[in-house]
């Protein structure tokens, strides 16, 4: 079973070509015009050990938001398209992830339905190139195009490079356990019949 997804979203604020591979080796080749952005998705990919390619072109003279925001669409619906009718895969996981002095944790549902709870302060406006204010609008976006429950809490951390590479590289630790096909479901995980 192959479970690729590849979209295209074009819009006045930003061009957007992303591939997603879920079953992959962690390969990416990424270009988001955002350079703190591709080193996160980066290492969201290695840790989910998906392969991505993702091209943008985004209003970044304008500021970081819309591209960002875009980015979580496009990866959400790319999520959604390659997990198909969900069959026999886990559903559930938590990842707790340290980067140095951060501790992350990420919990999600592949249930069909939107959520987000974002408990994450920080305490810088940019890290890099990348506007921290953009980082929930990302997971924002991404759990309304993919229909996912998620859950993403820091547990602590003073870094905010170090904060945010926990979250990406838990979220994609997360992700990689809950598409996990088991042999032993049959169908879904649901006594509805449906996710």
């Amino acid at each position: 079973m192959s479970r690729i997804a590849k979209i295209n979203r074009k819009t006045t604020e930003t061009d957007i070509t992303l591939s997603l591979e879920l079953d992959g080796k962690g390969k990416s080749e990424i270009d988001t015009g955002i350079k703190f952005l591709d080193h996160m998705l980066i290492l969201m990919t290695k840790h989910g050990q998906m392969d991505i390619n993702i091209k943008c072109k985004g209003d970044i003279e304008v500021d970081n938001h819309h591209t960002v925001e875009d980015l979580g669409i496009v990866l959400g619906k790319a999520i959604k398209e390659a997990l198909g009718d969900k069959q026999r895969i886990k559903r559930y996981s938590t990842a707790f992830t340290p980067m140095d002095e951060s501790l992350s944790m990420i919990s999600l549902d592949i249930s069909g339905r939107s959520f987000l709870r974002f408990n994450v302060n920080l305490s810088r406006e940019y890290v890099g190139d990348f506007e921290t204010e953009t980082l929930k609008e990302f997971f924002i976006a991404l759990t309304n195009n993919a229909n996912i429950t998620l859950h993403i809490n820091l547990e602590y951390g003073e870094n905010n490079h170090h904060i945010i590479e926990s979250i990406f590289k838990g979220f994609g630790r997360a992700l990689k356990e809950a598409i996990t096909i088991d042999k032993n479901i049959e169908g879904v995980m649901s006594t509805k019949g449906v996710l």
